[in-house]
């Protein structure tokens, strides 16, 4: 059993696009994520279920418009499925205690750094700095974040 699971309370605090991401398998149109630019040094956790998903040391620019990382934060904390809708097949990427959908991973990723991209949408994830992991319940995942920024 998994310390971060989905609840109702949190589901009904979502906002529409949060919700019709996570909830309805949705997509945010690319550019337009809060996290898209974000350079901070911190963890980002599904906006559902608190559950750790990635480092900002494991993001970088792909130029695909949505938030990048090379890997997860905790490889239990993801789930990936065959999706084949839109006429392709890709591999979906969902929290594992949230059951949050939060995007997708692709093979395009940088070599140097094992070849994967995920590609996450912003409404999926909250961001928690540095500076507040501790408080927030997320010390032992300092060590996985650079300083600074």
């Amino acid at each position: 059993m998994t310390l971060y699971q989905k609840t109702d309370s949190a589901v009904a605090a979502l906002s529409k696009e949060q919700f019709r991401v996570t909830q309805e398998n949705g997509t945010e149109r690319a550019g337009t994520g809060e996290h898209l630019y974000n350079e901070k040094a911190g963890v980002y956790v599904d906006i559902v279920s608190g559950e750790p998903l990635f480092a900002s040391s494991d993001k970088f620019e792909s130029g695909c418009g949505w938030p990048s990382f090379t890997k997860p934060i905790e490889t239990g904390n993801v789930t990936e499925l065959r999706d084949g809708t839109h006429g392709m097949v890709r591999t979906e990427v969902r929290s594992a205690g949230g059951d949050s959908h939060l995007g997708h991973v692709f093979t395009d990723g940088p070599v140097d750094r094992g070849g994967l991209r995920y590609c996450i949408n912003s409404a999926s994830l909250r961001f928690i700095h540095r500076d507040e992991m501790e408080g927030e319940g997320y010390g032992a995942y300092i060590d996985q974040v650079e300083e600074g920024v």
